[in-house]
């Protein structure tokens, strides 16, 4: 995997700013907003965003200073810059989003954002989720869909959000989502959340559990590991924002099934690989050593 990645940065930091790698992007979408058939970023082949001219897409990083498990993470310096500048600067570059801003309660972040020409939003200390702290973004920053990113993925490249927008193009998707095959030593491990999902990409179930059960141990590889990366309609994530937690997601911790609770389908695209989410010290090394592997490549 770090080989992969290393080309998808390697390609990221040689382009140099965020500004001229956005522009490089932008040079291969057409007047309506399109992604002309055949481009391509480096290395991948090019997703359709057939209409995504019509519609307003703003990209919010969720960025709470005071995390649980890796206290004051996002601005933890990884490679010669702060996490939350690494992801941000994925986000802009894809060329897809209208706006990509950081969503933060810390006065802190919204300075370290402010110093390298990050657009940042405050938001309220009262937010208790990431989700929530997109909505209220939402309510000044008016889009047709907004794109939650984890300001704790500084391993995410552009190439990320066209698979993930291009489900948008189906008129029943209203939220989305990424997962990619689950490497063989995270299968058990319940902090890989795993999705199945029926033929046509709409989630049954996440899980931490190893799901499919494999009851007849006949070797079945398929499983998929999700990650949190979602992509709302304004509509869905106004009403998600409603919704008391659901017990399903009071017994799997996880946030998503709230949605899946109260009849909200969520459709999964597939991500071009795995990522490095930060939870603890030992996740910041291995980012630390595969992005400063790439800077120097």
């Amino acid at each position: 995997m770090e080989d992969t990645l290393s080309q998808h940065v390697d390609d990221f930091l040689s382009m140099g700013t965020p500004v001229e790698h956005s522009r490089v992007l932008r040079a291969n979408i057409d007047d309506t907003g399109g992604w002309i058939a055949g481009q391509t970023w480096p290395g991948r082949t090019a997703f359709t965003l057939s209409g995504m001219g019509k519609l307003r897409i703003a990209g919010v990083i969720p960025a709470r200073l005071n995390s649980t498990r890796l206290s004051r993470k996002v601005l933890r310096v990884i490679a010669g810059r702060p996490m939350v500048e690494w992801v941000w600067r994925a986000a802009a570059a894809s060329g897809v989003m209208d706006s990509v801003v950081v969503a933060t309660d810390s006065e802190e972040v919204a300075a370290a954002c402010r110093d390298r020409s990050i657009p940042s939003v405050m938001t309220s200390v009262e937010c208790q989720s990431g989700s929530d702290r997109v909505r209220e973004v939402a309510r000044t920053l008016d889009a047709d869909i907004y794109v939650n990113i984890q300001g704790d993925e500084p391993t995410l490249t552009a190439d990320f959000f066209p698979p993930l927008l291009a489900l948008f193009d189906r008129a029943e998707v209203d939220v989305a989502t990424l997962a990619v095959r689950c490497p063989a030593l995270e299968i058990a491990d319940p902090n890989a959340v795993k999705v199945v999902t029926a033929q046509d990409g709409r989630a049954l179930y996440f899980s931490r559990a190893t799901i499919p059960f494999d009851r007849d141990r006949a070797g079945f590889a398929g499983y998929r590991k999700h990650l949190g990366i979602y992509a709302y309609r304004r509509a869905a994530l106004e009403r998600f924002a409603t919704l008391p937690p659901s017990w399903l997601e009071r017994v799997e911790r996880l946030e998503q099934l709230r949605l899946l609770d109260n009849g909200i389908d969520i459709y999964v695209a597939a991500a071009p690989r795995d990522t490095i989410g930060v939870d603890t010290e030992a996740d910041l090394v291995r980012a630390e050593a595969a992005l400063r592997k790439l800077a120097i490549s």
